[in-house]
């Protein structure tokens, strides 16, 4: 019976996690950045839900209509004013931009909200659902599912959309997509968009179930990384799996270890995952 009821706890938390990770994976495919900033999105994303909440009283699940157009705005004028002027550089000069922002970002946060946990407490509570001996709750159900829903969209975008085809060709082959006439900044701005958008998502969601914290966007940035290894860097469906897998590893190992080790068990797997299959278990070599 505990096993189920774990089971349950980390699928419902691995699916948010597959969340986190979707965007960061586009972005670190396609346009070879490692964002940094990615946590301090989510946590603004979780800033905007309870401050929409507590002040707006708008419901956390309709502020996602307000962060996505929002944070996609974020990432493509942040692509297109700074990082599209490094874009070129080698991947360590990139990465030492975002982190300088990260911590603009952050600092920024610390100074406006300080360093006080919050915690969205709805009010109704929406109940649980009972099957059989599991036991969920309602609100961490449906936000499993709206984040399984958003990265399946994103899926769907860059496999049916003539603009999601531009991203995975810009993906494969930059210098092939700018001779058959396609605009690869823009592309770029647009994959930076879509990563601001499916982090700040994710930020709405996450501050439903865990408190936030300006410093909280330094583990969500550390799951994405884990993510992005189990799973395959680029790659959506990877991010799924990814995310599915770490929340289950993580339900199991806080059981049996204890709760304070779930994080530390996370990077062991990652370093796992690195010496048995260093492309993740749906990355394709050659697609690094």
């Amino acid at each position: 019976m505990l096993t189920l009821q774990i089971l349950a706890n980390g699928l419902v938390l691995g699916g948010l996690y597959a969340c986190i990770a979707a965007g960061f994976s586009l972005v670190w495919g396609v346009l070879n950045v490692i964002n940094i900033l990615h946590g301090s999105i989510i946590v603004l994303g979780g800033y905007l839900a309870f401050f929409g909440y507590t002040q707006l009283g708008i419901h956390p699940f309709f502020s996602l209509l307000v962060a996505a157009p929002l944070f996609f705005a974020f990432g493509y004028f942040l692509q297109s004013a700074l990082i599209n002027r490094m874009i070129a550089a080698p991947v360590l000069l990139t990465l030492s931009l975002t982190f300088g922002l990260d911590l603009m970002v952050q600092n920024g946060m610390l100074l406006a909200f300080t360093a006080d946990f919050r915690k969205i407490i709805l009010d109704p509570p929406l109940g649980v659902l009972a099957l059989g001996p599991v036991v969920i709750p309602i609100d961490r159900l449906l936000a499993m599912a709206l984040a399984l829903g958003l990265t399946g969209l994103l899926y769907l975008v860059l496999s049916g959309s003539r603009i999601g085809r531009a991203i995975v060709a810009v993906r494969m082959d930059r210098e092939a997509s700018a001779l058959m006439g396609v605009n690869v900044r823009r592309i770029y701005a647009v994959t930076f968009g879509l990563g601001a958008l499916m982090a700040g998502v994710a930020g709405t969601l996450l501050a439903m179930i865990y408190p936030i914290s300006p410093l909280a966007g330094t583990t969500y940035l550390g799951k994405a990384f884990v993510i992005c290894v189990l799973g395959g860097l680029g790659s959506v469906p990877g991010a799924m799996v990814g995310g599915l897998a770490l929340g289950v590893v993580e339900s199991f190992g806080g059981l049996w270890l204890g709760p304070e080790h779930a994080t530390t068990l996370s990077f062991l797997l990652l370093i796992a995952v690195l010496l048995v299959r260093p492309t993740g278990l749906l990355g394709r070599k050659g697609y690094e």
